[in-house]
């Protein structure tokens, strides 16, 4: 704990976005990184403190909430007590973004920009001590570049999605993506430029092939399995980085490895619903699940219940689910069952009324983020079969995951590509998808139940379907060139 806490606080002052600070640091920190990544325990624990940041990052209200929030699966809860009782309010650390209308001066997700090239910055400096470790093997060195990587990937990928248009936005995918940092910085000041959508997909693909083929056959890292990267869970991101960008031959290929290779299995019917209101838990079919922080008296200092639970009726928090989502379940879909309703207290016409609200049970006690498991890989094949015109293939693989849910089957292929959307957002509802599913397929945004913002409607196309990079960073790096609109 002591080593994660230094070197976060290192990152802090040595991250892509504080370089100008890093000058007047240098050379004290410098000297006490490279003695602690001399060594294989040092990377190590620098590895620990990175999943650590990453797993923050990630499960931040921000963040863990923005797909679905954006797309129409969640609205808020009322006010549980004080003055404002029963009144309904977005939260104000997302009130902009909520609004589609996030400002570059004071942005919402400035604190997730930042956190994202922290974590970049941490995974690139061990990806360059790592080679020369004298105390790892050969295997073992490979092992933490394969993870380092993935991370590195996975942070520009999410920041991507974030922060840049769609990949088919333009025909060519020419409009600009992000800054891919490939190297740390660790000396004067530097200012790269956005790469394109097609540059930074390519770079995202080329260092999770890289990872892939690096892996060895276990972490050096003591703790589950399932809370850190390998090669099975490494493969399913490919598979999301593929379908994002449309091409659908390597995400059937990808997700159909994953599917049959990874040894991991669909979580049965008669499991289902009771996997996921397991404590301490992820359900049987997780890909990859990150651990929740536990002190070193084993209490949980924070978990995904912070963003979306529910203890009593003067107890919970903010983000609950939509009726447009709950609405979209057959009466007999198991899934349906994965809602908590409960009646509250809320504010209507002036008057404290009893109204009913969802709470997802996915997420209660001390639930971790759900990053890869299964049943996005059999989506991910069926839209990538549908698209390689192989139609009867994916209504196969929807109604893989129907059947599971007790849902009625698909007998026909018409319409097939909504269907396969639908699914998405039944299955994978408060996991951050929605959102971007609608952008890449270019639909628009409508939001019906309990929204409270000034534009529940957006068309397709929008440049507001990207948050602005914050002033900051803009103003500190002149090459770094603002999104359309902000």
């Amino acid at each position: 704990m002591k080593y994660s806490k230094y070197f976060f606080i290192f990152f802090l002052v040595f991250s892509l976005q504080s370089c100008s600070d890093f000058l007047d640091q240098e050379p004290g920190t410098q000297t006490s990184i490279d003695e602690l990544l001399q060594h294989k325990k040092g990377v190590l624990q620098a590895l620990t403190g990175l999943y650590s940041e990453l797993e923050a990052n990630v499960r931040g209200e921000r963040f863990a909430v923005y797909a679905d929030l954006q797309g129409g699966n969640i609205k808020f809860s009322p006010t549980s007590s004080g003055s404002n009782r029963g009144q309904i309010s977005p939260p104000s650390n997302l009130e902009e973004v909520y609004a589609f209308d996030d400002l570059a001066l004071t942005s919402n997700f400035k604190t997730f920009y930042d956190g994202s090239y922290d974590i970049i910055n941490q995974a690139n400096l061990i990806l360059e001590y790592t080679p020369a470790l004298k105390d790892a093997t050969d295997a073992e060195k490979n092992q933490i570049i394969a993870e380092a990587l993935t991370i590195r990937a996975y942070a520009h990928f999410l920041l991507s999605l974030v922060y840049s248009q769609e990949y088919k936005f333009t025909a060519d995918a020419s409009h600009l993506g992000i800054v891919y940092a490939t190297a740390s910085v660790k000396e004067g000041i530097q200012y790269p430029a956005r790469k394109t959508v097609a540059e930074t997909y390519s770079l995202i693909i080329n260092d999770l092939e890289t990872a892939i083929g690096s892996y060895a056959s276990k972490s050096l890292l003591p703790g589950q399995v399932y809370s850190l990267f390998n090669r099975n869970n490494t493969k399913a991101l490919l598979a999301r980085v593929y379908l994002q960008k449309g091409d659908w031959n390597n995400a059937y290929a990808t997700a159909n490895d994953v599917i049959i290779n990874s040894g991991v299995s669909l979580t049965s019917a008669a499991d289902y619903v009771g996997q996921w209101t397991r404590t301490n838990l992820p359900v049987s079919e997780i890909l990859l699940e990150f651990s929740v922080p536990i002190d070193s008296e084993g209490i949980v200092s924070s978990s995904m219940s912070q963003v979306y639970g529910y203890t009593t009726s003067t107890s919970y928090q903010k983000y609950v689910a939509s009726d447009d989502l709950v609405n979209l379940y057959e009466n007999n879909d198991l899934r349906k069952q994965l809602f908590l309703g409960v009646s509250l207290q809320t504010l209507v016409n002036g008057v404290l009324t009893p109204v009913n609200y969802n709470f997802t049970k996915k997420f209660q006690d001390n639930a971790g983020y759900v990053a890869f498991r299964l049943s996005e890989m059999y989506l991910i094949r069926a839209e990538a079969a549908l698209k390689t015109n192989r139609a009867e293939v994916a209504m196969a693989d929807i109604n893989i995951i129907r059947a599971r849910s007790n849902a009625s089957l698909l007998t026909s292929t018409t319409n097939l590509e909504e269907n396969i959307l639908l699914e998405r957002r039944k299955e994978l509802c408060f996991e951050g998808h929605l959102f971007f599913d609608l952008v890449r397929h270019h639909k628009n945004v409508t939001r019906n139940d309990g929204c409270i913002s000034s534009n529940c409607n957006m068309t397709y196309p929008s440049l507001k379907f990207v948050l602005p990079i914050p002033t900051f960073n803009t103003s500190l790096n002149p090459n770094l060139k603002q999104n359309d609109s902000y």
